[in-house]
């Protein structure tokens, strides 16, 4: 899957991957009753046909129906959606993000999440990056 690919998807596309990756697999039905404000039945199914088109999805057949799971584990997705968000809120910047996340949350870190945090900011720090 290219790049280009990847981050050329439309709000429903992504709404529709963010399903299957919640779930972790999901045949048309189950999408389509996760949706919000959804389409047509039949718009979900082409909508999932081109995702597999892509390479964002594959599927098996169980009985009359396919299930559809994503080709990407969840967090080769997750750290892929980062760098978009990344690259396109925050000009690159890991701290400016990090900032943005802690103003973000209504409560605020918990001191597990700081301590966490700090392990992986020291980690970094010994690995070089």
């Amino acid at each position: 899957m290219t790049k280009k690919a990847e981050s050329h998807l439309s709000r429903r596309e992504r709404q529709i991957m963010d399903i299957i990756y919640a779930r972790g697999e999901a045949s048309v039905a189950d999408v389509h009753g996760a949706m919000e404000d959804r389409p047509s039945y039949s718009a979900v199914r082409a909508l999932m046909r081109i995702l597999e088109d892509k390479g964002h999805l594959r599927h098996r057949a169980e009985g009359a129906r396919y299930i559809y799971m994503p080709t990407r584990g969840r967090r080769e997705a997750s750290r892929s959606a980062m760098r978009r968000v990344l690259s396109t809120f925050f000009s690159g910047s890991a701290d400016e993000a990090l900032a943005a996340l802690l103003e973000a949350s209504p409560s605020g870190p918990t001191g597990e999440e700081l301590d966490r945090m700090a392990r992986l900011i020291e980690q970094a720090r010994k690995e070089g990056r």
